[in-house]
C-alpha cells in the first residue's frame, strides 16, 4: 500500500550510518553539508541525540535549503523517541507541504490526542478528518502490486476503523458526546477493534448510560487486536468492574458478560475472515504453500501443487532494469534443467500496474508462460527489492535467497542452489 505503508526518508541524511558521505568540493554549500553529515554522524543511532542535531543545524543554517527533508527527518526520530511536541511541531510542517502523508497523519492525531484538551482534540479532529478523507480516496485506487483487492480493502478499513474512533474521541472531548457515540460506533461497525469498542463504552458513560457501556468495553476487553496492549486492557477491566458494581453492587454475573462479549467478537471477526477468504484465496496464508498465484494468462497455480518439486521464483518487474539484465541469464539456467520434470521455474510479476505486464513481455519477447503475479506471495516472503531469486526444496522450504545477482556468476551459483534443493 503505497500511501499506508511509506517510509520516511532518510538516506541522504545518513542517520544510522557509520560514515555519511562527504559533500562534493564543488558544492556551493559544502560547509553546511560537511557540518551536516558531521552532526548526523556524532549522533548515531540514538533518536534524542539526532534530534538534538538536526535542531541545532536548523538553527545555524536558518535558510537552509535541505529544511524540508531536515523536518521530515526529524518527524521520524520524534516518533522514534516518542515525543509527542516535537511529532506535533514538524508533523504539521510536513504535512503543510505534504497534505498525504497518512503515517504522518495518524501520528499528529495520536500525538494530538495524548491531551483530552479543547484546543488540541480541534487540532485532532481536522486532522483526523483529512486522514479519512485520504483512506476513502486511497479505497477506490486499485490494490497494489504486492496485495489482491481483498487485502487491500481490509487494510483500508482497518485504518478507517481506527481513524473513526479517533475522531470519536476529538469529538467527545469537544462535549458532542451523541456524536462521538456515533462516529465510535462507525469505527466498529467499519473494521472492529477494541480502540473502536474502548471509544462508544467511554462516550456511553459520559452520556450516563452506564449499563449500555457494559457490552462495548467487555468487547474491548476480549476482542483479538494485535494493538490492544495488556496495560489498555488491564484500564478496561478496571472500568468493566466499577461499572457494573456500582450498577448491581458486586461483579456477580460479570463473568457471563464477558465471556458473551468473547464470543460475540470472535465470531464477528471469524465471519469477516471467512467473507474475506472467500474473495480472496490467500488472504488467510501464512506460508509459500498455502498461497494460489494467478497468471498472466488467467490461470491459477496452487503452489502447494509443486510440493516435492524443487521451485524457483524469480521476482522481477517491468521497471527494473537489472531484472532485465539477469533475464538472459535465469534463461541459461532453466535450459540447463530444461529436462527436469523436479524442477519448476516461477516468473513472478510484482508490478502494481498489471496491464502493463503482457504487453512488455510481448515487446520484449519474453515467453509469458509461466509468468505469474505475485498476489501477496512478495509479503510472506519479505521482497524488498528487485531482482529477487528465491528458492524452495521439496518440502516448500526456503533454502536460497538472492537479492540482486552477479553477472559472471549467477548462472554458476543458482544451478548450484537448486542442485541442493533438489537433494532435499
Amino acid at each position: 500500500m503505497k500511501l499506508l505503508c511509506a517510509a520516511l526518508f532518510f538516506a541522504t541524511l545518513g542517520w544510522g550510518q557509520n560514515a555519511p558521505p562527504a559533500a562534493p568540493a564543488a558544492d556551493p554549500n559544502a560547509g553546511e553539508s560537511q557540518a551536516l553529515s558531521q552532526a548526523v554522524s556524532e549522533a548515531g543511532n540514538s533518536p534524542v541525540d539526532f534530534i538534538r542535531a538536526l535542531e541545532k543545524h536548523l538553527a545555524r543554517y536558518p535558510n537552509t535549503t535541505r529544511r524540508n527533508e531536515i523536518e521530515r527527518a526529524l518527524v521520524k526520530a520524534a516518533i522514534e523517541a516518542k515525543d509527542d511536541k516535537r511529532i506535533v511541531e514538524y508533523g504539521g510542517r510536513v504535512l503543510a507541504r505534504e497534505p498525504g502523508d497518512a503515517q504522518i497523519l495518524d501520528k499528529i492525531v495520536r500525538a494530538l490526542l495524548v491531551s483530552d484538551a479543547a484546543d488540541t482534540s480541534e487540532r485532532a479532529l481536522k486532522y483526523a478528518r483529512q486522514y479519512e478523507e485520504l483512506l476513502r480516496q486511497t479505497r477506490s485506487q486499485p490494490a497494489p502490486g504486492h496485495m489482491s483487492e481483498a487485502q487491500w480493502h481490509e487494510e483500508v478499513d482497518k485504518g478507517l476503523g481506527r481513524v473513526l474512533a479517533c475522531e470519536a474521541r476529538a469529538t467527545g472531548n469537544l462535549g458532542k458526546i451523541d456524536e462521538a457515540i456515533a462516529l465510535a460506533r462507525r469505527g466498529y461497525e467499519t473494521y472492529p477493534t477494541a480502540e473502536a469498542a474502548r471509544e462508544i463504552g467511554r462516550w456511553l458513560l459520559r452520556a450516563g448510560q452506564d449499563k449500555d457501556a457494559l457490552g462495548p468495553y467487555a468487547d474491548a476487553f476480549t476482542i483479538p487486536d494485535s494493538r490492544n496492549t495488556d496495560t489498555d486492557r488491564a484500564k478496561d477491566r478496571v472500568q468493566l468492574g466499577d461499572t457494573y458494581r456500582k450498577l448491581y453492587g458486586s461483579e456477580k454475573g460479570l463473568g457471563d458478560l464477558v465471556m458473551e462479549a468473547y464470543d460475540r467478537t470472535t465470531g464477528l471477526l471469524a465471519a469477516r475472515r471467512l467473507r474475506l477468504r472467500q474473495n480472496d484465496p490467500n488472504a488467510q496464508a501464512g506460508n509459500v504453500l498455502e498461497f494460489t498465484i494467478s497468471g498472466v494468462d488467467g490461470a491459477k497455480l496452487p503452489i502447494a501443487s509443486l510440493k516435492g518439486k524443487a521451485v524457483v521464483f524469480d521476482f522481477w518487474a517491468t521497471w527494473c532494469g537489472p531484472c532485465r539484465v539477469q533475464h538472459p541469464l535465469y534463461e541459461q539456467v532453466k535450459q540447463r534443467f530444461h529436462d527436469s520434470p523436479d524442477v519448476v521455474f516461477l516468473s513472478v510479476n510484482t508490478d502494481d500496474e498489471r496491464e502493463l505486464v503482457a504487453p512488455f513481455l510481448k515487446e520484449n519477447h519474453w515467453d509469458q508462460r509461466q509468468v505469474y503475479f505475485e498476489d501477496g506471495l512478495s509479503r510472506v516472503l519479505a521482497i524488498t527489492s528487485m531482482p529477487t531469486t528465491i528458492v524452495l526444496d521439496r518440502h516448500g522450504q526456503v533454502i536460497s535467497r538472492m537479492n540482486g545477482f552477479l553477472p559472471e556468476r549467477f548462472v554458476d551459483m543458482l544451478t548450484d542452489r537448486i542442485k541442493d534443493a533438489l537433494k532435499n
